[in-house]
């Protein structure tokens, strides 16, 4: 063989052994899965619910925004008459869990923060803020690593976040349904009809288990209505739902309609 063909041959090989160390451990070829918290802040009074929004809106939110953390959406509820408490749901995107495990330490330091939300920080037991606060931790699925904002130019008000639980009857099955979405094309199709996901987690620590959980925006009602018409009707999802091997993986769905408070960042 002549030199120059064989200097050739090997340059080549060795630019398909970059390519595979670039693919395999470059961040930008395989992104870095998120993490969430959804803090959900139950209220029984008026008072607790202003004391709550005040401290969301003046301290917790720039204090999570000096610690880098953006993307930081506050959530409450659409009118629902089966519903008596109030509630503001907070989901807040970490890029790694010692982000989340450091967060408390770190605010502790904030003296901003500690002023700025005083009021709800130093409340006595008899004017606690709110009655209960409920957490849930979840990793991002691999097929949308990284939180999406919408882009919704409707009135706060007006826009429904709608927040699903998915849970299912082993964690076996539990994984199918999360296969479901990523290999079986659920989020493709989500995105092909413009759901406007904000993101997909895996459900890491909570009260319900296993289970996975995940929000889509619309500007209104009457749009969220109508893209869960085509997702029903199109063949995509026809053909997935009629494959044995997904038969049967979601024992229960919770559905919530939320919509973003004025200070929510989308």
């Amino acid at each position: 063989m002549k030199l120059p063909k064989l200097l050739s041959l090997m340059a080549v090989a060795l630019a398909i052994t970059s390519f595979k160390t670039i693919t395999s451990d470059s961040k930008i070829v395989t992104p870095s899965r998120e993490f969430y918290q959804l803090k959900t802040y139950i209220f029984k009074t008026e008072q607790q619910e202003q004391t709550t929004d005040k401290f969301l809106k003046e301290a917790y939110l720039p204090g999570l925004n000096k610690l880098g953390i953006k993307n930081i959406g506050v959530f409450k509820l659409k009118p629902n008459a089966t519903d008596s408490l109030k509630k503001i749901i907070v989901l807040i995107p970490f890029s790694s869990l010692s982000q989340f495990l450091r967060l408390e330490e770190k605010l502790a330091k904030d003296k901003t923060y500690l002023t700025a939300g005083a009021d709800y920080l130093n409340a006595t037991y008899k004017q606690a803020p709110y009655a209960r606060i409920e957490s849930v931790l979840l990793k991002a699925f691999a097929d949308h690593p990284m939180m999406t904002t919408p882009a919704l130019n409707s009135p706060r008000a007006n826009r429904v976040y709608e927040l699903r639980s998915y849970e299912s009857a082993t964690e076996a099955i539990y994984k199918n349904k999360v296969d479901m979405f990523n290999a079986g094309g659920e989020i493709k199709l989500f995105d092909r009809l413009a759901y406007n996901p904000v993101f997909y987690g895996e459900v890491i620590s909570g009260a319900k288990m296993p289970n996975l959980m995940y929000m889509t925006t619309f500007a209104d009602q009457e749009s969220r209505d109508a893209h869960w018409k085509a997702f029903v009707d199109s063949p995509e999802w026809k053909g997935l739902i009629a494959m044995e091997k997904y038969k049967n993986n979601i024992s229960h769905i919770d559905i919530t309609f939320l919509y973003p408070t004025d200070y929510s960042d989308y």
